[in-house]
């Protein structure tokens, strides 16, 4: 099984918030890091030091996606207002961890906040 951690967050969110909710999730899943095949988020993100900082600690690539993909991906469990309004996608977290897995990827734990992000698991 191929599992995958999607992940949003706000511009300077910390690598400790994100890491806190990406092992949330986890624990949820009954996961551990080293299951995980990859991060994916948004493109836009990319540059985002916590989420670089994250894929670096946990030795894992951080993988992007077009805001246009990230809305068009069906099988996503929550749409945003404010992610849409902010990114051009209803769903980053989700639709992200979706995409990586795969067209027959289906989530594992739907998306999770914290203040300044949200995560979801997907698997394939």
């Amino acid at each position: 099984m191929m599992l995958i951690l999607g992940l949003g967050c706000r511009r300077g969110c910390s690598v400790e918030e994100l890491a806190e909710l990406a092992q949330a999730v986890l624990n949820e899943a009954g996961c551990e890091v080293d299951q995980l095949a990859a991060l994916a988020t948004l493109d836009a993100r990319l540059e985002e030091p916590g989420l670089q900082e994250l894929a670096r600690l946990w030795q894992l690539p951080l993988r992007g996606f077009p805001a246009d993909h990230l809305a068009a991906r069906p099988g996503t469990t929550s749409a945003s207002p404010v992610a849409l309004q902010h990114t051009g996608s209803p769903s980053i977290a989700e639709a992200a961890a979706l995409l990586a897995a795969g067209a027959e990827a289906r989530l594992l734990v739907s998306k999770r906040k914290s203040a300044a992000a949200t995560a979801a698991l997907a698997y394939a």
